[in-house]
């Protein structure tokens, strides 16, 4: 079996497209843009100045000047229609526009590239706040939040979140869900189905916390009724068919679920380092859901190839 990320390295190699890198004082960016147009997985596209000290370095990548007036304006103009409701002037846009982060993300807004990849430099804090003012919500969605692709040997599933939202209400942890099932759809091809995790399966238990996630799954199946998802469901009930059949009998989703949304920060970034660290399997993300177009984020450790993978996930997004 080809592994998740070879095959969105061949879907993206059919169809490259735009993905913007703003942060080219890092030389591993740069190194990734390289490795990005050699293998044809992306048109790599970076940010610099005209007088730009390392110009040289970019070689024939393409570039977007950070002062061309025509696109700055362009972003300023529809930082401008973003923000006006808080208050912030066209001025006051067109000066925001000069922090790179944010230009990125109008860049990706008005269409001049079709997905971006930063922090490798910058904190994930203002990578999301950067995507939030500048790329903005997909519709009907309030809630940013982060999916991991977990490979394993047989199969590839998704944790969420598991790196963005410490403490979710009903309504962020229903908004998760649906946002973690399409993006498994997107990257997996496959039908999502979601297990809404807890320490309890199907009433075994009873707590506040086992009530906010059958709150979140009756909100979920009021939005999207025609998706798959099941819950609360322990980990074991979701992910083992015998126990499945011994803890809900009948569920549509236990015992084969592929979507895990974990009812906190704690529980899912806990749960993605065992399955990578205990369990071997290979973890893509954090990746940021929830936006309208991609803007994704990075560790500010990651190597090259992990800026590689991320830009090739983020081309894959841009549907």
């Amino acid at each position: 079996m080809s592994s998740v990320i070879e095959e969105l390295r061949s879907r993206a190699a059919g169809r490259p497209r735009r993905i913007l890198l703003p942060e080219t004082q890092d030389p591993r960016i740069l190194e990734a843009a390289s490795l990005l147009d050699q293998q044809n997985l992306a048109i790599p596209v970076v940010l610099a100045r005209r007088d730009c000290p390392n110009r040289d370095a970019l070689g024939g990548l393409e570039v977007i000047e950070c002062d061309d007036s025509r696109l700055v304006d362009a972003c300023a103009q529809q930082l401008f229609e973003n923000r006006q409701h808080k208050g912030l002037s066209l001025e006051a846009a067109t000066e925001a526009v000069r922090d790179p982060l944010l230009y990125a993300a109008l860049l990706v807004k008005i269409g001049a590239v079709d997905g971006a990849v930063a922090g490798s430099v910058a904190s994930t804090s203002s990578v999301i706040r950067a995507a939030l003012h500048g790329v903005g919500m997909t519709e009907g969605c309030k809630t940013v939040s982060s999916f991991f692709l977990m490979q394993f040997p047989d199969r590839a599933v998704t944790f969420s979140d598991c790196g963005v939202v410490p403490s979710p209400d009903a309504r962020q942890l229903a908004e998760i869900a649906i946002s973690a099932a399409e993006s498994h759809r997107i990257l997996t091809g496959q039908i999502p189905r979601v297990a809404m995790l807890s320490f309890s399966t199907l009433g075994s238990a009873e707590h506040d916390e086992v009530d906010k996630v059958r709150q979140a799954l009756d909100l979920v199946k009021q939005w999207q009724p025609e998706l798959m998802i099941d819950g609360e469901l322990q980990f074991d009930s979701a992910w083992v068919p015998e126990v499945a059949a011994r803890k809900a009998p009948g569920s549509p989703v236990a015992g084969q679920a592929n979507v895990f949304i974990f009812p906190d920060l704690n529980s899912g970034n806990i749960a993605y380092k065992i399955t990578e660290r205990l369990g071997g399997a290979q973890a893509l993300g954090p990746l940021i859901q929830g936006l309208q177009r991609p803007f994704m984020d990075l560790s500010r450790g990651c190597q090259v190839q992990d800026i590689v993978d991320v830009a090739v996930i983020a081309s894959n997004l841009a549907v």
